[in-house]
């Protein structure tokens, strides 16, 4: 038996491995793509371009990822167990003597694993890219990142030009169709035209950039009835930047700060009392949620074990359920701390004690009760439920057409 421990620690580590990836990408990929749809209307509305919503998108990996983390733990292990008891390799095991808790092992080294991996997202890694993605937002609308220039519109810089670009290809590196009206120093105006033109940086001054321009025509108004017209076949017009403001600096909310930060200025006599209880709000709300996946090994046992001779998934959808119910309290929890309502610890820790009391009843259920199960009285009323669908879909279900002269015997059991 002996000899067999580790071959069975890998066999258990092999079916919790696959489903627990296979849910945490599905899960980060529906976040992500759910948001790549929203910032690519804001970009596209914004004139940006569009390499900046994969790295918006890059920002917002670590948070989703903190989501995405405990709710694959949760249904790898949830998967793997389920596996094992509707197969009957559950039952072989307890009968030779292994517990619950002995086959927990695997499981809980890699929820360690995980619950550090969660450490260093919530407390370091995420804060700072919320606040790279806030940048990032703010310098799209303020046209640091090459959208203040619109395709088809009409734009003004520094006060003395209005540029309009029909068409942009190559991502905005060349752009078609260009009609510029310029006012000089001597109060002169320049109506210039161009077939096609780019953008080019300057060394000498980080305000201003070349607009380089080929093929086209300069059209001076002299102040006299005949104007006079230039045509060139390259043409650099100078534009000034318009001023753009200093993005602020990493804190302006309790979420961009990483651990020291919150808890130096939660727990200081000098920080304001608002700025101390989102910090302390804050602070506890990513602690609980680290801490609550030590018992998601437990919850995941207690709801993978349906009824003998039965195949129901419905601890699958209970669990999904409950995990997202915890998350959103614990986000109202943090919500109300923060406006000082209600004390941090009482708000958050207090529906921890409660969620995990409710696992450690379901998991003793199912490990130490003889037939207990976690959820039995709902698998009793979801297979009656089923049973009565199944019958409503079975009496609108079509009679097959019979020939006239069929047997009487055989219509009549039809």
């Amino acid at each position: 038996m002996l000899k067999a421990i580790p071959s069975l620690d890998r066999y258990i580590f092999r079916l919790v491995i696959v489903p627990m990836l296979g849910v945490f990408a599905l899960a980060a990929s529906l976040l992500l793509l759910d948001k790549m749809l929203r910032l690519f209307d804001f970009v596209a509305v914004e004139g940006g371009p569009i390499g900046v919503v994969f790295k918006m998108l890059g920002a917002l990996i670590p948070e989703y990822a903190s989501l995405a983390i405990p709710l694959g733990l949760l249904l790898g292990v949830l998967l793997a167990f389920r596996k094992l008891a509707t197969s009957s390799e559950l039952d072989t095991m307890r009968a030779v003597g292994l517990s619950y808790w002995r086959l927990l092992r695997v499981p809980y080294a890699i929820t360690l694993v995980l619950v550090a991996v969660n450490v260093a997202l919530v407390f370091y890694i995420q804060p700072v890219s919320r606040y790279y993605y806030e940048q990032m937002e703010y310098e799209l609308r303020s046209g640091a990142l090459g959208a203040s220039i619109k395709v088809g519109e009409f734009t003004t810089l520094a006060d003395r030009m209005a540029l309009r670009i029909e068409e942009s290809e190559d991502d905005g590196r060349r752009l078609m169709g260009i009609f510029a009206r310029v006012a000089n120093e001597r109060g002169q105006v320049l109506s210039i035209t161009a077939r096609e033109g780019s953008f080019l940086a300057t060394s000498d001054s980080p305000d201003t950039i070349i607009l380089r321009l080929s093929e086209g025509s300069i059209i001076q108004d002299t102040g006299s009835e005949t104007p006079r017209v230039l045509s060139f076949s390259r043409h650099d017009l100078p534009i000034d930047l318009p001023a753009i403001e200093q993005f602020r600096e990493r804190g302006d909310a309790s979420r961009e700060y990483i651990l020291p930060e919150l808890l130096s200025i939660g727990w200081s006599k000098d920080a304001a009392v608002d700025e101390q209880n989102a910090s302390q709000a804050s602070f506890n709300f990513r602690l609980v949620e680290v801490v609550m996946m030590l018992l998601m090994p437990l919850l995941a046992v207690a709801l993978a074990i349906p009824p003998k001779r039965s195949t129901s998934a419905l601890g699958v959808f209970v669990s999904i359920i409950m995990v997202v119910a915890y998350h959103k309290v614990n986000q109202y929890g943090e919500d109300v701390a923060a406006l000082g309502r209600i004390d941090p610890i009482i708000a958050l820790w207090g529906p921890f004690v409660i969620f995990a009391a409710l696992i450690l009843w379901m998991y003793h259920r199912v490990a130490h009760v003889p037939g207990g199960q976690a959820i039995g009285a709902l698998e009793t009323v979801f297979a009656k439920v089923s049973k009565k669908v199944a019958k409503i879909f079975a009496r609108r279900r079509p009679k097959s057409a019979l020939p006239e002269d069929a047997d009487p015997q055989l219509a009549a059991a039809e």
